[in-house]
């Protein structure tokens, strides 16, 4: 009886890790136990970063309703809670979107939250 080594499933492996690692620069794609801590650290940081993104985001939006309310005379905070005591249930997303895109529909907002504080 022949022994059979284990290339098949070896090669798939090692193809897969390859394939993982196309855009990595020098030994991180060409040498197989490089590939595997960078593609391990690539992932680690991936999956990190999917959450830290969210984060960044919404800080972002933040600091844009921020500026456009200090133009119309009015804090970030006040506007945030006179929208709340409105019962306007808009996200910070749209928010910030309306303040960038949409000038005098966000003056309209600011003027709803000045009245309800």
């Amino acid at each position: 009886m022949v022994r059979i080594k284990a290339t098949i499933a070896r090669r798939k492996g090692r193809k897969r890790v390859f394939r993982a690692t196309k855009g990595q620069f020098g030994k991180r794609k060409k040498n197989y136990r490089q590939a595997i801590r960078s593609l391990v650290k690539g992932m680690a940081y991936a999956f990190r970063d999917r959450k830290v993104k969210k984060r960044e985001f919404r800080s972002l939006w933040i600091v844009r309703l921020n500026a456009a309310c200090r133009e119309e005379g009015i804090s970030y905070s006040r506007f945030m809670n006179g929208l709340k005591k409105a019962d306007v249930e808009i996200n910070r997303k749209v928010l910030a979107e309306l303040a960038v895109t949409d000038e005098e529909g966000f003056r309209k907002l600011v003027e709803v939250a000045k009245q309800s504080v």
